[in-house]
């Protein structure tokens, strides 16, 4: 049984580290196609003013032709005998030569701007092109992922299932009781800052929902759609996936937690928390599951994050009702996982 858990954990995993991957090209598509829209109509800019130039240049042209082939009223008027109208023709000149090198000027350079942002909007749609290919790719590989899990669930008698149940829970409560024993957790809960602790009420109220991958409520969420949905109704925006709320938010280390941090998992960051405080989290932990109170050692820490590192913690602070240990929103599978896609009864939910 011991054998079976470590490769269902390793299953979860890697189609949690494919669907975070999935999600950070979704946000490299987002991000590439508001740019693209920016480059477009830069572009279009551009354009329409080359035109005005090239349209300006070639009447200069045709007035440049046209008196070549005979004076005009204007050189005849200059040219009527006297030096002061031949010092006049020469400064009319010399201006009109002005005006034609500074037309002919200003339409090489509109040309050299609009070919350099048309290479860009070309480099723009090639990198998207291989944005959606890859993107494709991931979800394939999630997909994969998830038939194999399905498939080895589905080899389970309703008894081994209880006994892989009862195995997990056994190997979190050791993992808890280590972290505990180490002193790694802050030795009491503190107070959140006010924006904590409204990520932490808007958390607990989600308690008992669904996991749907890529969900980000109201009805379901995913793991880091629960953490970046929390702070964003407290004010805060944050990184939509786990990874990035890694790699972008300050780190804090595990003695100094407090209500509101985000705790991350696994050595990729591919899963996340939220921490609320006496050595558990809010979590959403993979499909077939629903948004849960857990152990914080409920799977393999990396570390913590702070959204509001500059934050005040509150004098006082009256923590949001939690189910009791023995409510459902407590039981079954602590273990994190995002998957690329809910299960097949649940995938046209998801995003």
């Amino acid at each position: 049984m011991g054998a079976l858990l470590t490769r269902l954990q390793g299953l979860y995993q890697k189609a949690e580290e494919a669907s975070e991957a999935y999600k950070s090209t979704e946000d490299a598509l987002r991000t590439g196609r508001q740019e693209e829209r920016l480059r477009a109509a830069a572009l279009g800019r551009a354009r329409t003013a080359l035109d005005s130039e090239r349209a300006l240049a070639g009447r200069l042209a045709r007035e440049q032709y046209q008196g070549g082939q005979g004076l005009s009223p204007y050189a005849r008027m200059l040219l009527a005998g006297n030096p002061q109208a031949a010092l006049d023709q020469r400064r009319l000149a010399a201006r009109e030569g002005a005006r034609r090198a500074a037309a002919l000027g200003r339409l090489a350079k509109g040309e050299k701007e609009a070919d350099a942002l048309a290479v860009r909007a070309r480099k723009a749609l090639d990198t998207r092109q291989t944005l959606a290919e890859r993107q494709k790719a991931q979800k394939e590989e999630v997909a994969s992922q998830l038939r194999q899990v399905e498939r080895l669930l589905a080899s389970l008698t309703p008894e081994q299932l209880a006994r892989l149940g009862a195995r997990e829970a056994e190997k979190t409560a050791a993992a808890q009781r280590d972290l505990v024993t180490s002193g790694a957790l802050p030795t009491r809960t503190g107070t959140p800052t006010a924006a904590g602790g409204a990520a932490l009420r808007y958390a607990a109220a989600q308690i008992g929902k669904p996991y749907v991958w890529g969900a980000e409520g109201p009805g379901s969420f995913d793991c880091s759609g629960l953490t970046s949905q929390a702070w964003a109704h407290a004010g805060r925006t944050i990184p939509r996936t786990s990874q990035e709320q890694w790699a972008r938010l300050p780190k804090v280390p595990l003695d100094q937690l407090r209500p509101g941090d985000l705790v991350v998992y696994f050595p990729k960051a591919t899963h996340v928390g939220l921490y609320v405080g006496d050595g558990k989290v809010i979590q959403a932990p993979r499909p077939g599951s629903v948004v849960k109170v857990s152990p914080v050692a409920a799977n393999p820490l990396l570390g913590a994050v702070r959204p509001d590192p500059d934050g005040t913690p509150l004098a006082e602070f009256a923590p949001p009702p939690l189910p009791e240990a023995s409510g459902t929103a407590t039981a079954g599978d602590d273990a994190g996982y995002s998957s690329e896609e809910a299960p097949a009864d649940a995938a046209t939910s998801a995003r």
